[in-house]
């Protein structure tokens, strides 16, 4: 059934406490300088923050090192916050070489401490691949944090080569009447990761509602359509992610 609130079946691995905020990048810290340093602000509950520092093509650290990106990363992981490179792996058009490439240049320039793989394929062909990527990079970050970005729910196998899936990412029309997958439910919610552009500032907290039921401990709601820029409701919605919501 739709997921409204008033009628759905709890998840079963429902999230009862406090979430934690992924931000899947915003602009470049030359002309994001107040994005990118309230992020480094105490007190944000912040799982990770993603870099990209190439926005036209594929995604990805760019062709030389940007000093800017270095300190905006630097300032983060003095603050304990996860910086994670973007890979951007095109619906399994870019291969294991290309994407450790853009990898390697990621932990020599900014230090990352692991990496978001962007518009990851969903289906089970492709599932080999990715986990010959993702176990090359466990192995160049000797562990390191690892999000696959499907934006919709994948083939289950997937879960085993990440840390975290992006079982969402779209918009809030379509949010508030999503269903989450079966075997979801028999993973912890912090295995998975809600992205959700166009929310409104008077249904917040029926996202986030949304994301507890749904078993989803990792968020990002904005009130923009462009996702690189600070959601105009910033405060209440880190506000909302640290407390959680109650029924």
């Amino acid at each position: 059934m739709p997921h409204l609130i008033s009628t759905a079946i709890q998840h079963a691995g429902a999230t009862s406490g406090p979430f934690g905020i992924g931000v899947p990048g915003f602009g470049h810290p030359l002309l994001a300088p107040a994005e990118w340093g309230e992020l480094a602000r105490p007190g944000v509950p912040l799982h990770w923050v993603v870099l990209n520092v190439t926005v036209s093509g594929y995604a990805g650290p760019g062709t030389r090192p940007d000093p800017r990106c270095l300190e905006a990363a630097g300032r983060l992981r003095n603050a304990g916050v996860l910086v994670l490179g973007h890979l951007d792996a095109a619906h399994g058009v870019r291969g294991l070489g290309e994407l450790i490439s853009d990898a390697h240049r990621y932990l020599d320039w900014y230090l990352v401490d692991g990496f978001y793989m962007d518009r990851c394929p969903t289906d089970r062909t492709h599932l080999p691949e990715v986990r010959r990527v993702t176990a090359t990079l466990r192995e160049r970050l000797g562990g390191g944090h690892v999000v696959l970005s499907h934006g919709a729910h994948p083939d289950p196998g997937y879960l085993e080569a990440a840390d975290q899936l992006v079982t969402f990412a779209g918009a809030w029309a379509d949010y508030r009447w999503s269903q989450v997958a079966e075997w979801t439910a028999d993973h912890p919610p912090e295995r998975f990761c809600h992205l959700v552009g166009g929310v409104p500032r008077t249904h917040l907290e029926e996202a986030v509602r949304i994301a507890r039921w749904q078993g989803a401990a990792t968020i990002y709601f904005t009130d923009r359509k462009d996702w690189a820029v600070m959601p105009g409701h910033w405060d209440e919605f880190v506000s909302l992610a640290g407390q959680g919501v109650s029924e």
